[in-house]
């Protein structure tokens, strides 16, 4: 009966953070379409819905922790169950890097606008699609999709750094739009964390499923012996 129980419980810890994902999803894509769009309004409506992810975050983090103390599981599903909590915690901090991208387009909307040699289109959809394939490994449990979105987090600094690099150029030649520019740059940072953190939940994927920790690098060793 207490293993039933303790199943239910993980049942319902999974569609959570499942429901939580899927909230956060939406949060970026709403985000690429600000910085696409400079739509002051609908970066205000990021802003001001980040309250909800706050709330669920706290909501399943004390979820866990009851199961922790009630069921004291062990194997696979202690291994679940704090993968789970820090797949919560990207989750929570992926929303945030939203916010922090509203907020630089709301700036921008209030300046003139200035035309630069980048944009963000191909660097937005990339970190974008890497939390959906995140999310997708997580729901269909897939390692070799978490491979990928590790893969795809080099893509996203190379990008990053960039952009860094034109908009130094940029400040040079136009000292005069420093504070433009700087938000340009700031909203780079935001997505290349968002890619960060989209590459922190594939590497519980993995956990969660192999047991084995890949961070720091460790995963292009994984690569080599497991042929993903």
């Amino acid at each position: 009966m207490t293993e039933q129980r303790l199943q239910r419980e993980l049942d319902k810890l999974k569609k959570r953070i499942l429901s939580l994902g899927a909230m956060v999803e939406e949060r970026v894509r709403m985000a690429v379409r600000a910085i696409e769009s400079r739509d002051d309004k609908l970066a205000a409506k990021i802003v001001l819905m980040d309250y909800e992810i706050d709330e669920k975050e706290v909501e399943i983090e004390e979820e866990c922790l009851k199961v922790l103390a009630l069921h004291q599981p062990v194997a696979v599903d202690l291994r679940f169950i704090v993968a789970v909590i820090k797949i919560n915690n990207d989750l929570e901090r992926v929303a945030d890097e939203t916010v922090n991208i509203a907020k630089c387009v709301q700036r921008l909307a209030k300046q003139e606008k200035f035309e630069v040699s980048f944009d963000y289109y191909q660097m937005a959809q990339k970190a974008e699609f890497m939390v959906k394939m995140s999310l997708d490994a997580l729901v269909n449990l897939d390692p070799d999709l978490s491979f990928r979105v590790l893969m795809l987090d080099d893509e996203v600094d190379r990008i990053h750094s960039d952009i860094h690099d034109r908009v130094k150029e940029a400040i040079v030649q136009k000292p005069d739009r420093v504070e433009y520019l700087i938000n340009l740059l700031l909203i780079s940072r935001h997505l290349e964390r968002i890619g960060d953190h989209a590459t922190n939940i594939a590497e519980e994927v993995i956990y969660m499923i192999e047991g084995e920790i890949v961070r720091h690098g460790r995963w292009d060793q994984g690569v080599e012996e497991t042929g993903h």
